[in-house]
C-alpha cells in the first residue's frame, strides 16, 4: 500500500473535520430533544474547562480510524485529579483503567478513544503525556484511561495504523469550543443502528433554580437495536434494524460515553449519574447485545483531588442527594440527543475491501417526525 507523509494526511483530516462539520444537527431541523435547554455550544465542552482533541485519517481504501481525547480540565490532571466514576451496561469491551477509577473514584489522565486492537498504543500514549508533564518527574504508576469500539467493518484494524503520535497530537490539540461530530476521530470507522455513526456530542444548562450545573456529553456509537428519535420509531419504519431477519451480529459493535459536569459530585453520585446516561442509549432504541461494549465515563470538574497532600482529611462542598434529580434528568437527555447527533451529522463511508455504510437517511426522517407530531 503506497505509503502518506504524516503532513499529507494531517491535511486532509482536517478538511475531513470540517466538511463533518457542515452536515446539520438534528435540533437545527427542528427535533427538540428533551424539555431541559442546551448548553450554548450543545457539547461537552460546555461544561467550563473541558477541552477535546480529534485526529482522523483517511488513507487508501482501507483506513478509516482516528482518535478523540477528552480533557477535564487545562492543568497537571495526574497532580489535580477529578472525582470520576464507572458504569459498565454490557462489558464486552476493553476498558483500560476502569478498575483503579471504580476503586479510588478519581481519574488521573485524560480520557482517549479509539478502535479495539488499538488500546495499548494509545495507554501507552497516555502515560508518555502524564511522565512528561511538569511536576510529574518522580511518577512511578500512571492509570491511563482509554476506551474503544471495533471499526473493523470499515477501518482495517488488523494494521493497526493508531500510532502514539495521532493520540499525542490529539491531546496536545485539544481545546475548548465547538466539537466536531460524525466522521471524525474515534467515530471515523463506526457504524450504528446499520448506518454511518461516529461522535456525537450535547449539553444541558440547568436552570438556576435547579442549580444552574451543566451536564455534557460525548459518545462514540457503534451499535446496534432498533432506532428511535425523540420518541419516534424510525428504524421500524424504515425496515432497518438488528435482528429483522436473522439471528446476526449486526447490532454488536459498542458505545463508549463519556459524561462531564460542573456540578459537585463525588464518585457515587457520579456513578449514579453513569448510569442515567446509559437510560440515555437506551432512549435511541440500543439493546446492549452480547458482543456490544457499552460503557458510562462520568467525571466532575467542580473539585480536584491533590496527588500529594500532607493533610489526613480533605473538605468538599457536594450536592445533597436530593438535589441531584435534575443533573440525571440532564445526563439522560444530552446523551440520547449526542446520539442522534453522531448520526445526523455522519457521511456515508467506503472503506475496507469496499465495505460501503450509507449515512441516516434524514429527508425520510423528517417526514417521519412530521407524520408522528414531532420537528417542523
Amino acid at each position: 500500500m503506497k505509503q502518506f507523509s504524516f503532513l499529507p494526511i494531517f491535511l486532509f483530516a482536517l478538511l475531513l473535520m470540517n466538511t463533518a462539520t457542515a452536515q446539520t444537527r438534528p435540533r437545527a431541523m427542528g427535533i427538540k430533544i428533551g424539555v431541559l435547554p442546551t448548553g450554548p455550544l450543545n457539547a461537552i465542552t460546555d461544561v467550563a474547562g473541558v477541552k477535546v482533541g480529534q485526529v482522523t485519517l483517511v488513507e487508501g481504501q482501507n483506513i478509516r480510524y482516528g482518535v478523540t481525547a477528552i480533557l477535564p480540565h487545562d492543568g497537571n490532571v495526574y497532580q489535580q485529579k477529578v472525582p470520576a466514576a464507572i458504569y459498565v451496561g454490557n462489558g464486552f469491551g476493553k476498558l483500560a483503567g476502569s478498575t483503579q477509577v471504580k476503586e479510588l473514584g478519581t481519574l488521573e489522565t485524560p480520557i482517549v478513544l479509539t478502535n479495539t486492537l488499538s488500546v495499548p498504543t494509545a495507554a501507552d500514549a497516555l502515560i508518555d503525556w502524564t511522565l512528561a508533564q511538569a511536576g510529574n518527574e518522580k511518577v512511578r504508576s500512571v492509570n491511563p484511561v482509554v476506551g474503544e469500539t471495533n471499526d473493523g467493518g470499515l477501518n482495517d484494524i488488523r494494521g493497526r495504523h493508531v500510532k502514539k503520535e495521532h493520540v499525542l497530537q490529539a491531546l496536545r490539540e485539544a481545546q475548548t469550543g465547538a466539537v466536531a461530530e460524525g466522521n471524525v476521530g474515534a467515530g471515523t470507522g463506526t457504524v450504528a443502528f446499520g448506518w454511518k455513526g461516529g461522535i456525537g456530542t450535547s449539553s444541558r444548562k440547568l436552570p438556576a433554580k435547579l442549580g444552574g450545573y451543566t451536564v455534557g456529553v460525548l459518545v462514540q456509537t457503534n451499535f446496534g437495536g432498533v432506532l428511535q428519535i425523540d420518541g419516534v420509531p424510525v428504524g421500524e419504519e424504515l425496515g432497518k434494524y438488528s435482528f429483522k431477519e436473522s439471528l446476526d451480529k449486526s447490532s454488536d459493535g459498542s458505545c463508549m460515553m463519556v459524561v462531564a459536569t460542573d456540578a459537585p459530585l463525588d464518585a457515587r453520585n457520579l456513578e449514579r449519574l453513569a448510569k442515567r446516561a446509559f437510560m440515555g442509549l437506551a432512549r435511541t432504541g440500543g439493546i446492549a447485545s452480547n458482543g456490544s461494549g457499552d460503557y458510562v465515563i462520568a467525571f466532575s470538574t467542580a473539585n480536584r483531588v491533590p496527588h500529594d497532600t500532607d493533610q489526613p482529611t480533605a473538605t468538599f462542598t457536594l450536592l445533597h442527594n436530593d438535589f441531584v434529580s435534575p443533573v440525571f434528568m440532564a445526563a439522560i437527555e444530552a446523551t440520547e440527543e449526542a446520539i442522534v447527533n453522531s448520526l445526523f451529522m455522519a457521511k456515508p463511508s467506503t472503506g475496507n475491501q469496499g465495505y460501503k455504510v450509507e449515512e441516516l437517511p434524514k429527508e425520510k426522517v423528517m417526514e417521519l417526525m412530521k407524520k408522528y407530531g414531532r420537528g417542523k
